[in-house]
């Protein structure tokens, strides 16, 4: 049973979103200004705040097995150090194939200073609106995490959505660990949109 309070936390975020996606639109020429309020309205009861996607590889074990998941994910329409956080695990654009979609956890955001281990790589401070993503398999090479290691620094706005759920199979599934604020703003999505039963039918393995 779903509590009152958690509805209410649930369809703020659903206000919020809808609002941030009709001004995204908005901004990008998507639609006018009259079809705004319309768009907000139409988000806000008709659309939901997250999505499937399915990833295999060994990139992100044990978070995700090397069999693949099938991930509920949340959508964020305006990634920034207000929504998404450090140790979130994100869905990006792949900056080598902006077609296809990397999973990674956010390491550092804007203004951190990176630092190398090999003490020939000079520091150097992310700049604003970037941020460094790493795969979670820590036995991986860095060529084969394909992360932040080995194409740098990533955009803000390649990030779609941060990972709030992982159906490994049927008996092996359960909420992503996340920063603690990124977990605390998904509580009530989770609460109210979690659909194991479709998320199984929907698994690849």
């Amino acid at each position: 049973m779903i509590s009152l309070s958690t509805w209410c936390r649930y369809f703020g975020h659903k206000l919020e979103y809808s609002m941030a996606i009709s001004w995204k639109h908005y901004k990008g020429g998507h639609i006018t200004e009259k079809e705004v309020g319309d768009t907000v309205w139409k988000n806000l009861l008709q659309g939901k705040l997250t999505f499937l996607h399915w990833n295999k590889g060994e990139e992100m074990a044990p978070t995700i097995g090397s069999q693949g998941g099938t991930l509920l994910v949340r959508k964020i329409p305006i990634p920034d150090p207000r929504r998404v956080f450090i140790g979130d695990v994100v869905v990006l654009k792949d900056p080598d194939n902006p077609t296809n979609f990397l999973v990674r956890r956010l390491a550092a955001l804007e203004g951190y200073e990176m630092v190398s281990k090999d003490e020939k790589e000079e520091p150097f401070v992310l700049d604003k609106d970037e941020c460094w993503v790493l795969a979670d398999n820590e036995a991986l090479k860095p060529k084969e995490a394909k992360d932040s290691r080995i194409f740098g620094p990533v955009q803000m706005t390649d990030i779609i959505g941060r990972v709030i759920y992982c159906l490994r199979n049927a008996v092996d599934h359960g909420p992503v660990r996340n920063s603690p604020f990124g977990e605390r703003k998904d509580y009530p999505v989770l609460e109210v949109e979690l659909d194991v039963d479709e998320m199984a039918k929907n698994h690849k393995a």
